[in-house]
């Protein structure tokens, strides 16, 4: 797959079917629209391009409401990848971009990427000031040569799939929920910094990862969850909070290996969250804190214990 952060490097040799959005999670919804046109463009004998942001619009023109992302660029380009398509052109987002008319970016589309089909949802619109609706667009296509293939939301438990929906399950600990709209387990990566070592003074040491502040995070709580280390993935239990036993105030993601002895100071983990197991909760003392914490271990070994990864 050609990752690129501009049009004009595109290096595409015949037709192109192109979607254009954010694509935030790539989940299931994400993944209906996009297999679909892999099919279609594999019985046209044409290529497949995906057009997205970063950052998303919203940083930019609400940067008061900074969005919350599911995936980082790397993150999503790796899944991306696995789904076939030929480009992922992950442009930057600026004022100027916002500005940009809508007839404009089309013609990059068509000019660059050898855009035959444009496939969209029923919702989307591109260019300034969301001008380029789907009546508008489909007028443009009549004049540069390429139709509009509008896809209808993949509906889940009477839901339409969306990121949003995700984030939302996210912030209320629903992890079994946001694990079938993503097709995955959710997930967070980051690199292991020192903390207070608490845990280990405990009995219990554990990892502290340096998540991205924009990156969506769980609810504060307790988490069965898998860990990758390289290529190999281990069961562990996850502490998402503010440590209310130690007065803590700063949002911390702490992760403690099951059966683990090793030094993970520097590397980069990937946490795959698999199910919550409690909020976070204030302790009295700190036998009554560990008490707990052997209680959510063995929990969460029982659990994954029996659990099929995704």
């Amino acid at each position: 797959m050609q990752v690129i952060d501009d049009l004009s490097q595109a290096n595409l040799h015949g037709p192109s079917l192109v979607t254009v959005g954010s694509y935030d999670g790539v989940h299931i919804g994400h993944q209906y629209l996009l297999r679909q046109m892999k099919e279609v463009a594999e019985e046209l004998g044409y290529h497949t391009s995906l057009v997205t942001f970063h950052p998303r619009p919203q940083a930019v023109l609400a940067p008061h409401r900074p969005p919350r992302y599911l995936t980082t660029p790397a993150e999503k380009i790796t899944l991306l990848d696995a789904l076939g398509l030929d480009l992922t052109a992950i442009l930057p987002f600026t004022h100027e971009t916002a500005c940009t008319p809508a007839t404009e970016f089309v013609e990059r589309l068509v000019r660059h990427l050898n855009m035959r089909q444009l496939w969209v949802g029923p919702d989307f619109a591109l260019g300034r000031n969301r001008e380029g609706d789907i009546p508008t667009l489909q007028q443009l296509g009549q004049t540069m040569g390429f139709k509009v293939r509008v896809v209808e939301p993949l509906i889940q438990d009477g839901e339409v799939v969306s990121s949003t929906r995700i984030r939302h399950l996210l912030t209320l600990g629903e992890i079994r929920q946001a694990t079938r709209l993503l097709g995955r387990y959710p997930s967070l990566t980051g690199q292991v910094v020192q903390g207070a070592q608490r845990g280990r003074l405990l009995g219990f040491p554990t990892a502290n990862l340096a998540v991205l502040p924009e990156r969506a995070i769980p609810a504060d709580g307790v988490y069965a969850c898998f860990v990758w280390i390289g290529k190999a993935r281990r069961p562990a239990v996850t502490n998402i909070g503010v440590r209310p036993s130690f007065a803590g105030a700063e949002r911390t993601v702490e992760t403690h290996l099951l059966n683990f002895n090793g030094n993970l100071y520097g590397l980069d983990l990937k946490i795959e969250f698999v199910e919550r197991l409690r909020p976070e909760k204030r302790f009295e003392n700190l036998d009554e804190l560990a008490a707990q914490i052997r209680a959510d271990i063995a929990q969460a070994a029982e659990l994954l214990a029996q659990e099929k990864p995704r």
